[in-house]
């Protein structure tokens, strides 16, 4: 089994969390937000960009997949 970082961490380490978080604050991006931050909405468009999800119940269930994979694997 393969244990090194996934495609989507790989890409995502080009990411400058410096900046985004620049970003985020300069336009108020968390204004309000309960539980669904910035970073957390734009991780998941990326991946759903990644994986070609076009409807948010695909974006959902692939998440959800994942995550259940993942512990499942733990």
């Amino acid at each position: 089994m393969y244990t090194g970082k996934m495609i989507f961490s790989q890409l995502m380490s080009y990411l400058s969390m410096h900046e985004f978080r620049k970003c985020v604050n300069r336009y108020q991006g968390n204004y309000k937000v309960q539980t669904f931050s910035c970073l957390s909405q734009y991780l998941t468009m990326v991946f759903a960009q990644l994986t070609y999800r076009e409807r948010l119940r695909d974006i959902e269930a692939c998440v959800m997949s994942t995550i259940y994979c993942r512990i499942k694997a733990e």
